[in-house]
């Protein structure tokens, strides 16, 4: 088929045709970016650091786009077919990017070649869709006028998605649901496209069946993909899930067997309660034992999971708990969830506990509350720039103005034994914030050799016991609190990187450590 000029075909669909493919390139920018972002998130869940992923992935879907665009050249007969066939092509491999990435991440664990070959793939046949579109247009529009439309309409698509995406589609709809729904408008625009200008019978048959099976194939997926993910999670996961909830900062599973209760964030083990208390107790209980004397005012930033909130509440001179998470949906499942509850002993609903879901950082600049005797850090690993930035001297300085004269801060700072460096990077910048510090360690058996900063002013010294009884206590005692600021020499002290705001080194420094144990 030969695209008709403007003196030939039907004169409704030839005055449709400009608006209709001028809305397809808007779809076509939207839908492209939006897989982008996809797979992009996916691959920062999957792989960590976020800003490596993003800046590789957008590389290699615009590296794609050139080739497509380079290709199409090569289609001179049958433009209309080809661009029906291009975009059901589209439909199909952006639509299912996302459940195809996490099953074959979840099952088969080659996540790197699938995300690069799906990635390619969409880039590419983006990058044919324009230059079509173009060839297609010209016959209606003057080159001037043409180019202008439809580069304004395609950057005018990437602007909505990039606003919609993490503020509507990724909480509202979810990552898999997102990409089948865009998916879907592919296949729409696809099918619209037979209508545009003549075609042979058989051909608008065969064209607008197809775009039904590929409309149909999506919404089959969309409608068994509850299943879909939950098998793939199961398997990934190992156990029964019992919650999941995709919040606008981060991907929350909860699973459950008949022995233990575990939870992740965005792929990666938060706790178990098998083991938790290990942790929970040894995040607290020397903290509170260094500042000498039992607490009334404590700032808990992270620990959305009240779970060091639950130990700290066994000191009754507490009277206020400021608690600063910055995901409402991480702190809504503890606090009103049976099996949050049943974890943290409903430490949330207590009245001296106040939720704050808002940034740390911004917390510590703006609010005008007094100062604290105890701050407890638990914030997740500095796996990516976004977290990194509340492991950096500039926070730490905020931190040390919100304590007391005595007050003392309490920081959890990832394994020494797995990232050995990153730890003793995370106390150097401790020190450089202002602070004294006291590092120790203790075994969590779901993650090894884990390591905590004691930080403080200059009279700072380690605790000798704990200040609440021993027997109320799973794993903390006098003996193991000693032992615990004792380094082997394999996890010694050596010099690491001051992470400052503008030079976060210790975000590719700590996944480079733990990359090292992962391969």
């Amino acid at each position: 088929m030969t695209v008709p000029q403007a003196s030939t075909g039907a004169p409704a669909a030839r005055n449709l045709a400009s608006p209709a493919l001028l809305a397809s390139v808007f779809i076509i920018a939207t839908s492209g970016l939006v897989y982008q972002l996809v797979s992009a998130t996916l691959a920062s869940y999957v792989l960590g650091d976020s800003v490596a992923q993003f800046s590789f992935v957008i590389g290699l879907y615009l590296f794609a786009m050139g080739i497509g665009s380079y290709l199409s050249k090569l289609l001179e007969r049958d433009l209309l077919v080809r661009f029906v066939e291009i975009e059901l092509g589209l439909a199909l491999a952006g639509g299912l990017s996302a459940p195809i990435l996490f099953r074959i991440y979840a099952v088969y664990g080659a996540f790197r070649v699938a995300l690069y070959l799906l990635v390619t793939l969409i880039g590419t046949l983006v990058g044919l869709e324009i230059p079509l579109l173009l060839r297609l247009l010209k016959f209606n529009l003057d080159l001037k006028d043409l180019v202008a439309r439809v580069l304004t309409v395609d950057y005018i698509g990437a602007l909505v998605a990039s606003v919609l995406f993490p503020s509507l589609f990724l909480p509202k709809l979810g990552i898999h649901q997102t990409s089948l729904f865009f998916g879907g408008l592919n296949a729409v625009v696809a099918f619209i496209g037979t209508f545009l200008f003549p075609l042979p019978d058989a051909t608008k048959l065969r064209l607008r069946v197809t775009s039904g099976v590929v409309v149909g194939a999506l919404a089959f997926v969309g409608f068994w993909l509850g299943n879909i993910v939950k098998s793939s999670e199961t398997i990934y996961f190992g156990s029964p899930i019992v919650f999941v909830a995709q919040s606008p900062y981060q991907r929350i599973v909860m699973t459950k067997n008949t022995r233990q209760t575990r939870l992740f964030l965005n792929g990666n083990l938060q706790f178990s309660s098998d083991d938790e208390y290990r942790y929970h107790e040894a995040l607290v209980h020397p903290v509170v034992a260094a500042y000498g004397r039992e607490p009334k005012r404590v700032l808990v930033l992270g620990g959305g999971d009240g779970l060091a909130v639950r130990e700290l509440l066994k000191y009754p001179s507490i009277e206020r708990i400021d608690l600063v998470d910055l995901d409402a949906a991480m702190t809504d499942l503890f606090k009103n969830h049976e099996l949050g509850k049943e974890l943290n002993g409903g430490s949330l609903s207590d009245g001296r506990v106040r939720i704050h879901n808002e940034d740390a950082f911004r917390f510590l600049d703006e609010s005008d509350e007094l100062a604290y005797d105890v701050a407890i850090v638990d914030f997740p690993d500095p796996g990516n720039y976004a977290v990194g930035k509340l492991y950096t001297d500039a926070f730490y300085e905020l931190l040390r103005g919100r304590l007391g004269v005595r007050g003392v801060a309490v920081v959890q700072a990832t394994s020494p034994g797995f990232a050995r460096k990153s730890y003793w990077s995370i106390v150097s910048t401790i020190e450089a914030g202002g602070f004294v510090t006291q590092p120790y360690h203790v075994y969590v058996p779901s993650f090894g050799e884990w390591g905590f900063v004691l930080a403080g002013g200059p009279g700072l010294t380690r605790p000798e016991n704990v200040l609440v009884d021993e027997a109320t206590l799973k794993f903390l005692d006098h003996e193991v609190l000693a032992e615990s600021f004792r380094f082997p020499k394999d996890i010694a002290r050596i010099d690491g990187p001051i992470n400052r705001l503008n030079d976060q080194k210790l975000v590719p420094l700590y996944t480079s450590e733990w990359g090292d144990w992962a391969r």
